[in-house]
């Protein structure tokens, strides 16, 4: 099957970007390497073209009722300039997808959802939809760029029309970039600060590009491939779907429960009896980060076992931290009574126990 192409693929190209197939599109892996551009994401500023990224549109007369039955958040606490992280459940007590839903002029909602997921997701919502509910795929008509990093702001403040500073983390704004209309958000997959400009039927990506690198000369920017884009969340503790949460996950075990509100007008939430049982009955495995004592790499789906040898759980993410001397670092689901910073486990790795211990997230402080 022909990969897909985002606007800016040929760039990549050009630049000698590793390419490779994610979530059915031809996407930059690394330029000059994960490290390097990692750490140049911490230090400066590294663009991300995630524009495999799917665009749900949600609108129409009872969209708020709609979104407030099968996602997580409280979708009335949204107004325009607002976004919010939330998931939908799955009906089972696993999750259908997490991602940031804004609520745009005219009482329309984009939900920013996952490459993976995107028909799964549209799918899902379709099922569920009704009369008063209008559902649109927008999402080969969206592209979107993360520039991430401390000199983020500096050098997107020289290409738009508006203030950067006005605009708070987690908000948004409609302004143009290079000339051209742009949403622009303070959002990102980083932890290292940054926005992320999202473009409809965008026509010059070159122009886009140029501008924004051309600003940047003078901060340190850099393309930066989806592998760093792995590590830097990691190193933040952030979930990735299909690796740390999925259709079979808990998302109270997950710790999204912050994100999951027993509010006044969420009755009839996806799996709402289902989570309240699990709050009451006690969450029996968590998602905790973990660090390596010794040399090794956690990989998914490695065991996690205790000084006996029991198994207490499973990896989900892990991989040499690239701020933190390349210490093993990762991300897994461990039995409760292990969750507390300072426990000491082991991940079992080629037969050989390795040991480790559970942190406060997030690693890189």
């Amino acid at each position: 099957m022909e990969l897909k192409t985002t606007p800016f693929t040929d760039i990549h190209i050009e630049l000698g970007a590793k390419m490779a197939s994610f979530a059915g599109y031809n996407m930059p892996i690394q330029y000059e390497g994960i490290n390097p551009e990692h750490m140049n994401v911490i230090d400066n500023v590294g663009v991300f073209d995630v524009s495999h990224m799917g665009a749900v549109m949600v609108s129409g007369p009872k969209a708020l009722e709609f979104l407030q039955a099968i996602t997580s958040n409280d979708v009335s606490k949204l107004e325009v300039g607002k976004a919010q992280y939330t998931y939908m459940p799955n009906g089972k007590g696993g999750i259908v997808d997490d991602f940031i839903m804004y609520l745009l002029e005219g009482g329309r909602y984009m939900c920013a959802v996952n490459a993976a997921n995107i028909e799964k997701d549209f799918n899902w919502m379709k099922q569920h939809q009704y009369e008063g509910v209008i559902l649109e795929n927008d999402s080969e008509r969206v592209s979107i760029l993360a520039v991430q990093g401390p000199k983020a702001k500096a050098t997107i403040q020289k290409c738009v029309d508006v203030n950067l500073d006005d605009i708070a983390y987690y908000h948004y704004t409609l302004g143009k970039f290079a000339g051209l209309d742009c949403i622009i958000s303070n959002t990102g997959y980083t932890g290292a600060g940054g926005f992320e400009l999202y473009f409809k039927d965008l026509k010059n990506a070159r122009l886009v590009w140029d501008t924004l690198f051309e600003a940047g000369k003078e901060f340190g920017i850099k393309p930066t491939g989806l592998g760093a884009r792995d590590t830097l969340r990691l190193e933040m503790g952030f979930c990735l779907y299909g690796n740390d949460i999925d259709d079979t996950t808990n998302p109270l075990e997950a710790g999204l429960g912050w994100i999951t509100k027993f509010v006044e007008g969420k009755e009839k939430m996806t799996d709402r009896d289902l989570l309240l049982k699990t709050k009451e009955e006690g969450i029996k495995n968590r998602l905790v980060g973990f660090e390596l004592k010794e040399k090794g790499i956690p990989r998914h789906e490695y065991e996690i076992v205790d000084a006996d040898g029991n198994i207490i759980g499973r990896v989900t993410s892990g991989a040499p931290a690239p701020s933190l001397d390349s210490k093993g670092i990762g991300l897994g689901y461990v039995k409760s009574e292990y969750k507390d910073p300072g426990s000491e486990i082991f991940i079992r790795i080629r037969k050989k126990d390795i040991p480790a211990e559970v942190i406060k997230l997030p690693f890189r402080k």
